[in-house]
């Protein structure tokens, strides 16, 4: 004779899921601006025309936030990576800006960046 199983219901999910980069170590994930995926790199290396350089104009190494203004002074970008761009790059850093596939190149680092402001200066 068998003992009848009783079905148990999964487990509910009581806190969200969060990057190891908030608690200061690497990033878990992928997502824009977490840790730059292989393939984010290959695709932003294949692709060069379209890169824009910039000059960074602030960084808050502790929120991760950069302030990029393109060269000509055109735009004004605000950046987020919590993969430690804004260690990497200090303010009057020459960077460049992959706009399709949101990389940040400082020198010969890469970092996967969540883009979360761009301001157009005006034209005359």
């Amino acid at each position: 004779m068998s003992t009848p199983h009783r079905h148990l219901p999964p487990a509910s999910v009581r806190e969200r899921a969060a990057c190891m980069c908030v608690h200061g170590d690497s990033c878990s994930t992928f997502a824009p601006g977490h840790a730059l995926h292989l393939i984010q790199a290959r695709l932003a290396s294949a692709t060069p025309s379209e890169w824009v350089d910039a000059i960074v104009d602030s960084t808050d190494a502790a929120a991760g936030v950069l302030v990029l203004r393109t060269l000509d002074g055109s735009e004004r970008i605000e950046l987020w990576s919590g993969s430690g761009a804004a260690q990497a790059a200090s303010p009057g850093t020459p960077v460049a800006l992959h706009g399709r596939y949101d990389v940040l190149a400082a020198g010969p680092l890469r970092f996967n960046v969540a883009v979360s402001r761009i301001n157009a200066a005006q034209r005359r």
